[in-house]
């Protein structure tokens, strides 16, 4: 399994995350609501947080504490996210369609799901995504 598949995983539970981040159950609670992480939710409606959600919860932290206010990370966050997506449609217009192999195809998908598994913004269900990988 890729490291880049392991980082997207929701696995932490909130106690976890406050722990690793040293922040409270309301700070993580409010930068959800401000969409700033989307942690995924068990069927007994508890959040688990991945890698990535971490990663996000204290590069916020870390520029709230340089004195940037949160629409200011907004902003910032949406930067960084949108020249993540350019770089890979780039990266994908730089060849021409014909000269993509299967593997390179793959590979690209897989990129996708899992910046879009970062995020939280994709469609398909944990079961879905298996096949892509396999």
């Amino acid at each position: 399994m890729s490291n880049k598949i392991r980082r997207s995983m929701p696995l932490f539970p909130m106690g976890t995350v406050m722990k690793l981040t040293e922040l409270s159950a309301r700070q993580i609670r409010y930068y959800e609501e401000h969409q700033l992480i989307r942690p995924e939710r068990t069927e007994g409606n508890r959040r688990l947080f991945s890698l990535y959600d971490i990663d996000r919860l204290l590069e916020v932290k870390d520029l709230l504490d340089e004195g940037i206010n949160m629409a200011g990370v907004k902003k910032i966050l949406l930067q960084e996210e949108n020249k993540e997506v350019h770089s890979n449609v780039k990266e994908a217009a730089g060849k021409d369609k014909k000269d993509f192999t299967n593997e390179e195809v793959r590979k690209l998908l897989r990129k996708e799901l899992i910046n879009a598994g970062r995020f939280h913004r994709d469609d398909l269900p944990p079961g879905e995504r298996y096949r892509y990988f396999h």
